[in-house]
C-alpha cells in the first residue's frame, strides 16, 4: 500500500500516523531513534507492507504488470490499490478526502522536527500536487507516476500503468476491495498487539 492506505489505516493516533508515513524512509534499527508512539507506527507499517506482498490478489496484480513493468510491478500495484482507496473514499471514512488529506498535511507540518531528511525533500511536491486527493483521479494518479519515473534509475514508464488500470478496472477494483478488507480487520488485530 502507498501513503494514503499507510495513513489512513493508522487510525486517528497522530504519532502512529506520522511514523507509518515516514516508514519508508526509516531503515532497519534507525526506527529505534524515534519516540515510542512513532516507533509504533513505523512497525506498522512495516507489518502492513509484509500482509500485502504475501497477500494472493496482491501478488495476481503484480503478475498482472510484471511482464511490461518488471520490478516496478509492486509500486505501481501499491499506487492502484490508493487509487482505488481515494476514490471511493467515502465508503471508508466519514470525512472527506480532501478534508482528511489537509488535516493530514497540518499533522506533518507540527512534526517536521520527527522527520527524516527523504521525507522531507519529498513534503513540497507532494504538497504541491495534493498527492492524497489527486490519487482519485486516473489525471492525478498518471501525474504522481510520471513524477515517480522521473527519478527511476532505470527507465521505468510508470505513467504507461494507468492504460492498464482502465483495462482491467472491474477486476483491479474487485480485487481490491478483498484484499482491503482483509488488510482492515489484519490492521485491527495488530493494533490491539501494540
Amino acid at each position: 500500500m502507498n501513503y494514503l492506505a499507510h495513513v489512513f489505516l493508522s487510525g486517528t493516533e497522530e504519532d502512529l500516523s506520522i511514523g507509518n508515513f515516514i516508514a519508508d524512509h526509516v531503515k532497519g534499527k534507525a526506527y529505534l531513534n524515534y519516540s515510542a508512539a512513532i516507533q509504533k507506527g513505523i512497525l506498522l507499517h512495516r507489518k502492513i507492507d509484509h500482509f500485502t506482498d504475501q497477500h494472493l490478489l496482491f501478488k495476481k496484480n503484480v503478475s498482472l504488470l510484471f511482464p511490461q513493468y518488471r520490478h516496478y510491478s509492486r509500486v505501481i500495484v501499491d499506487m492502484f490499490f490508493d487509487h482505488l482507496l481515494a476514490a471511493q473514499w467515502s465508503k471508508y471514512h466519514s470525512d472527506s478526502l480532501e478534508k482528511f488529506s489537509s488535516n493530514f498535511y497540518t499533522l506533518m507540518d507540527q512534526y517536521e522536527g520527527e522527520l527524516p531528511e527523504k521525507t522531507k525533500k519529498m513534503i513540497p511536491v507532494m504538497l504541491d500536487n495534493n498527492w492524497f486527493v489527486a490519487y482519485s483521479t486516473f489525471e492525478g494518479l498518471g501525474e504522481i507516476l510520471y513524477q515517480m519515473s522521473q527519478r527511476t534509475r532505470f527507465p521505468s514508464n510508470l505513467s504507461l500503468a494507468i492504460t492498464e488500470l482502465k483495462e482491467n478496472y472491474s477486476q483491479i477494483e474487485k480485487d481490491f476491495i478483498t484484499f482491503f478488507a482483509e488488510l482492515q480487520a489484519f490492521v485491527a488485530d495488530e493494533m490491539r498487539k501494540l
